[in-house]
């Protein structure tokens, strides 16, 4: 019963049956709550539900929330392979009530399901309570039958938590468990807390409080409750080993990488194989959930969790990418509690095989630039900011890898001179795209982006989420509120809106907010990733750095989808009857029809207009999937992908196949394969029938 699994199913299935409703596991992106960078608690899904502002149809929930914390304020990327405990990814196991029971009936629940359903020895456990908290402890007393000293009051924050500087806030009790002398350290509350001895391996929110000021809190009319419990902890405890690290999932990943090294760990390099298994696991699940490697962002995350992998796969002799060779081992431990990673294996083994063969390049390349750049340097000196920019800059090697292949020859990097030399770069960039004849109105998305970064773009995975106002610009401006009546232009930090490229036209809807709303009626791209949605202010006023609803027009958007799929459907259906040297030079995809421009010598005749038309239904009576895999543009061209005339595309690409082939060299092959960062239907059936209207000449060819 102390697998992994088991104890994932064991706690939620007591939860069931005690009246809870089992919740699945919120994405990582959290789509509720624009100031974190990844969901790192189960209760970050039921934020809106503890404020009031959302009703469910239950109120007690138990889940399974997988969590990260790397990047932002909850950051323990560092620490991971180093520690017995620390992780980027793990599972948050929780249960809430909203509104229902409370203090009582939680430690009750808690203490049943850990000292009958678990087996804990009553005599090793102890708790602490937040020192104000007599309630708490009193039920401790009564329910568990624990002694004074076996109740520890804690009087810092440790023991009372808050959801930020206002809302929701409580006492918190920690459940504790003495793992034996053995090990050292201390109870919590003493000076040698740190220690391993003594680990924390439940929480439970006592939510009674709002927080309305800095100064006033007052009670909330529904207490509720709000517990964690790391998974891995607790198989850690239930397997009588010292580290998350030699639990059985763990193993079994650390075993996947020694039989693909040809090698197992020793002493030396363990932490080595320890950061691979726990990276492979954040990298897979970001990747499920739509996060894609890049240079901004949550993206950034995700490329330096991959890097630091990869760099330690480099350190143990990998000869070959590592990464991808390892995602097998993985679905098969968590695949079936989590289908996602079985629906997204193929992205996922791809995004990182791709990341891996570019890296072991840069890697290669940059850390024999870095020993010519640093052969004089000694121990204790410092490497010049100019050089680790350029290193940078240049040849895509990161500044955190330059530390870490500097640390272990004691020599610094000169971290002003690289943010100087970061500086004047884009200062250059600046005045050298002010002079390249932009209406004056353009370069005013500049700075934008400079000062906000690039637009994080959720809308391939959701029509809604939540942001922040970043920028309103008016009439080529920035400004701090727009009124109703106002026309403006709204950046915000993450959106589910499209913005206009590749033909599709941008998205529209509704961004709301505290007492204001927005009507969107397109969505633009302007320097370098920024998505730009213009409207008019219909309600309200809005200000820079309010918290924000976006919500895109499904049922427009829906038609988007399907047209643009179908403009795939007819491009291949067009070099099949007038053959390959057709291409496509352009399109229009609206929501009530599309056009597409083709380079074609000659009139097309209405039988060849017909035979096109037939053969692009025929793949959409298949009703078959629309895939989408992330690759480099090379490899996707290799593969036979369509590559756009004039279009821009970054190494790394979106390549959506639709159908299987019926006739000729196409049977039974992928019928359409393109490089497209578009919106697609998910069968080939949502598209409904296709129907040619008119064609016309444009120009000679």
């Amino acid at each position: 019963m102390s697998g992994v699994n088991d104890i994932r199913s064991t706690f939620l299935d007591y939860f069931r049956k005690e009246g809870h409703e089992i919740v699945a596991s919120s994405p990582l992106v959290p789509r509720n709550d624009p100031t974190l960078m990844f969901t790192n608690a189960g209760m970050v899904q039921f934020k809106n539900v503890f404020t009031g502002l959302e009703k469910r149809p239950y109120s007690r929930a138990s889940t399974a929330q997988k969590s990260v914390r790397a990047g932002g304020k909850h950051n323990d990327l560092d620490n991971v392979g180093y520690t017995a405990r620390h992780l980027t990814f793990f599972e948050m196991l929780g249960n809430f009530s909203f509104g229902d029971y409370f203090k009582e009936r939680a430690i009750e629940l808690a203490w049943n399901l850990i000292t009958k359903g678990f087996g804990l020895k009553k005599d090793k456990l102890l708790v602490t309570v937040y020192h104000t908290d007599d309630e708490a402890a009193a039920y401790w007393k009564k329910i568990a039958g624990f002694s004074d000293d076996r109740i520890i009051r804690i009087p810092t924050s440790d023991n009372f938590w808050a959801m930020g500087d206002t809302g929701p806030c409580g006492p918190c009790s920690e459940i504790f468990i003495d793992r034996g002398e053995h090990i050292w350290g201390g109870p919590p509350g003493s000076p040698e807390e740190d220690g391993d001895r003594f680990l924390e391996f439940w929480n439970l929110v006592f939510m009674q409080y709002e927080q309305v000021t800095k100064e006033e809190r007052i009670d909330l009319p529904r207490p509720s409750i709000d517990t964690g419990m790391g998974l891995e902890r607790m198989a850690s405890i239930l397997q009588g080993v010292e580290s998350v690290f030699e639990t059985d999932l763990f193993k079994h990943l650390i075993d996947a990488a020694s039989s693909a090294l040809g090698q197992g760990p020793n002493q030396e390099n363990v932490a080595s194989y320890r950061v691979i298994a726990d990276h492979l696991r954040s990298s897979s699940f970001l990747v499920a959930d739509g996060v894609l490697p890049s240079n901004e962002g949550r993206g950034y995350v995700l490329r330096r969790i991959m890097r630091r992998a990869m760099r330690h796969a480099q350190l143990l002799g990998a000869k070959e990418p590592l990464m991808w060779q390892l995602v097998p081992a993985l679905v098969r431990e968590m695949g079936q509690a989590y289908p996602e990673l079985v629906r997204g294996e193929a992205l996922i083994t791809e995004t990182l095989k791709l990341e891996e063969t570019r890296f072991r390049k840069t890697l290669v390349r940059g850390l024999g630039l870095l020993s010519d750049a640093t052969e004089t340097l000694k121990a204790g000196d410092m490497l010049d900011g100019e050089t680790a920019f350029k290193l940078y800059d240049t040849y895509g090697f990161p500044l955190d890898l330059t530390q870490d292949a500097l640390r272990q020859r004691s020599i610094s990097v000169d971290i002003a001179g690289f943010t100087d030399a970061m500086e004047r770069q884009k200062a250059e960039a600046r005045a050298h795209w002010a002079g390249s004849g932009e209406a004056a109105t353009e370069t005013v998305w500049f700075s934008v982006r400079e000062k906000t970064g690039a637009t994080e773009f959720l809308g391939y995975e959701t029509e809604a989420a939540e942001g922040i106002v970043q920028a309103l610009v008016k009439d080529g401006k920035t400004i701090d509120s727009a009124s109703q009546g106002d026309a403006v232009a709204v950046v915000v930090n993450q959106t589910p809106f499209y913005g206009e490229s590749g033909g599709q036209m941008g998205d529209t809807g509704i961004i709301s907010g505290e007492g204001f709303s927005i009507e969107i009626s397109d969505t633009q791209k302007k320097a370098d990733g920024l998505f730009v949605h213009l409207g008019k202010v219909v309600k309200g006023t809005v200000k820079t750095g309010a918290a924000v609803e976006l919500k895109v027009d499904h049922a427009r958007r829906s038609k988007l989808r399907a047209n643009h799929s179908a403009t795939h459907l007819i491009h291949e259906a067009l070099r099949e009857v007038l053959g390959t040297h057709v291409a496509q030079k352009g399109s229009l995809v609206a929501p009530d029809r599309l056009r597409f421009d083709i380079s074609h010598n000659k009139p097309i005749s209405a039988d060849e207009l017909e035979e096109v038309e037939r053969m692009a239904n025929e793949i959409v009576v298949q009703n078959s999937p629309v895939t989408t895999r992330l690759m480099s543009v090379d490899d996707a061209i290799a593969e036979g992908a369509m590559a756009l005339f004039g279009e821009k595309y970054g190494d790394e690409v979106r390549v959506v196949s639709m159908g299987t082939g019926l006739h000729g060299a196409k049977a039974n092959r992928p019928y359409s394969v393109e490089l497209c960062g578009g919106t697609h239907v998910r069968s080939t059936g949502d598209i409904g029938l296709v129907r040619i209207l008119s064609d016309s000449a444009v120009a000679a060819g």
